[in-house]
């Protein structure tokens, strides 16, 4: 009798992990990075030397009491403009699929990245997860998920560069609902629904805040809506966050894009509204981007994005893609950037990617 029980156990087991996936996904990038003015957040060492401040009230000279002794803190410094940038990304999906066609799906992701101020290594660590339910042309997602504009069509564009450094987004400053693919994320939920050329989506994220003690929310939900046609692609998306008493009062954003592809050619048109809290901040964001294949492993891209607000931030910049086979394709790019009347900074890296 117990070995019939156990040969029957053995064989439900056998067949719950028959009847699930586990897939790994993802890519890994290294290369080299320049940013020009580049500043960081590095160990500073105090050694008790004499130091002179300037106040209004005069001069005035501050000697450390514990002369001879070195203390250590941290401060932000200028740091080595050009630096190794890499990123490594694994995703983890787990899936299950009904009898009846219902697919749920669970993902973690592990990340790791450059620290771009200074320059070294950062260890790398799961993400908040994110869990969908998708049946036909329905999805729903819940946990670490991304809201209607970070899944709207075309909003990203063609990002020149090994580290997609340029967008047409640029003047958006607007903190919408997104992924996280280093942080737990918000803890929120996104519906999409798709049938023939059209799709609709939306996304909630519920938020509470303290106000002198007493509960207030600061929720944030948004919805969209796209439509492709022949070689074209049209989005809108609108959403807002709510006010926090006087503190902090309601925001809003929306976006059109508009993408097109003929042949070799694939361009996008980014047109935004942005009300935030900081007056500088608000008005109209605008951009493009464009990529073209030049023969069939070289393709090249561009992207331009601005703002109406006195403190929007500017991009703009060129880059190239080779295509290595295999998964694997050498990148780079250069730009310049600057926010508001700001000085321009120019950016550049070159290095390879290999998806898996």
């Amino acid at each position: 009798m117990k070995k019939v029980l156990f040969a029957s156990t053995a064989l439900i087991a056998t067949a719950s992990v028959a009847a699930a996936e586990v897939k790994f996904s993802g890519y890994g990038r290294f290369g080299i990075g320049y940013l020009e003015d580049r500043t960081g957040v590095v160990t500073n060492f105090n050694t008790g030397v004499t130091t002179t401040t300037t106040t209004t009230s005069g001069t005035t000279t501050n000697q450390n009491q514990n002369t001879g002794q070195t203390t250590t803190n941290t401060t932000t410094v200028s740091t080595d403009e050009t630096i190794l940038v890499s990123r490594f990304r694994l995703n983890i999906d787990g899936i299950a699929e009904t009898d009846g066609g219902v697919r749920f799906e669970a993902r973690v992701r592990l990340q790791a990245d450059e620290n771009a101020g200074n320059g070294e290594a950062n260890a790398a660590g799961l993400n908040g997860a994110r869990f969908s339910v998708i049946y036909g042309g329905l999805r729903v997602d819940a946990g670490n998920v991304a809201g209607s504009f970070d899944n709207l069509a075309n909003y990203y564009g063609n990002e020149p560069g090994l580290e997609n450094f340029i967008g047409q987004y640029s003047g958006v400053d607007y903190s919408f609902l997104g992924y996280s693919s280093t942080g737990a994320g918000s803890n929120a939920v996104f519906f999409q629904y798709a049938v023939g050329d059209f799709a609709f989506g939306a996304s909630y994220d519920q938020a509470t805040f303290g106000l002198n003690g007493v509960a207030d929310s600061a929720d944030r939900w948004d919805i969209s809506f796209t439509y492709s046609f022949n070689n074209f692609t049209a989005a809108v998306a609108y959403g807002e966050t709510s006010a926090i008493g006087d503190v902090v009062e309601k925001q809003s954003l929306a976006v059109l894009t508009l993408g097109a592809e003929f042949g070799d050619f694939s361009g996008t048109i980014f047109v935004a509204d942005d009300d935030v809290a900081d007056e500088d901040l608000n008005g109209t964001a605008y951009g493009l981007s464009a990529a073209y294949n030049v023969g069939a492993a070289t393709t090249l891209t561009f992207a331009y994005g601005d703002g109406s607000a006195d403190n929007d931030t500017q991009q703009y910049g060129i880059g190239a893609i080779y295509d290595l086979g295999g998964g694997a394709s050498l990148r780079g790019g250069i730009g310049q950037s600057k926010a508001g009347d700001g000085d321009s900074r120019l950016r550049a890296d070159f290095g390879a990617q290999f998806n898996f």
